[in-house]
């Protein structure tokens, strides 16, 4: 199955474009959610330099922020780049639990593989990357049994009717 970043675009695009003025967009080599303003008059979810893994990423980021934090650029998130050390890997692999777990989601979703992201590769410890991906595995499962979310849920709609992927179960999100 081939992945193409334009399908994704186009497949946002016709599922949020209308009621939230939202596009996704190719950008370079860091991504960004920029706000509406004078100049552009939609949101815009920029991904890094045409990974489909980054737009996932991205769009995950956009789908548990709320009205408000829409609003903000990069939605007001504090961002800690590479080289962390181990309490702010810590306090980073806290907030990146839920987008990470709707990243998954959405991944299936398309059919396309998923791996956690401890975004540390610089730092001066090895981050637990088995013990991140349980909690984000835990809190995939937490999603399921409550029901997705409506954005994801719409998205992931979408991405299985074009890839042509049958309804996610817990079962396919197991891991070792």
């Amino acid at each position: 199955m081939t992945h193409q970043y334009q399908d994704l675009i186009r497949l946002f695009d016709q599922t949020f474009y209308e009621t939230f003025n939202t596009r996704l967009e190719l950008g370079g080599d860091e991504p960004i959610y920029l706000p509406a303003d004078k100049s552009v008059t939609h949101h815009r979810i920029v991904f890094a330099r045409g990974f489909y893994a980054s737009a996932l990423h991205e769009i995950a980021h956009w789908c548990v922020a709320g009205p408000e934090r829409r609003l903000l650029e990069d939605f007001g998130y504090w961002y800690e780049p590479d080289g962390r050390t181990a309490q702010v890997q810590a306090e980073f692999e806290q907030v990146e639990i839920r987008p990470q777990a709707y990243e998954w989601i959405l991944s299936l979703s398309a059919g396309f593989p998923f791996n956690v992201s401890c975004d540390n590769l610089h730092g001066n410890f090895e981050p637990d990357r088995i013990a991140f991906m349980r909690k984000v595995h835990g809190e995939v499962m937490s999603i399921l049994a409550s029901g997705l979310p409506p954005r994801v849920a719409a998205l992931s709609n979408a991405l299985r009717d074009f890839y042509n992927i049958p309804e996610l179960t817990p079962e396919q999100f197991m891991v070792q």
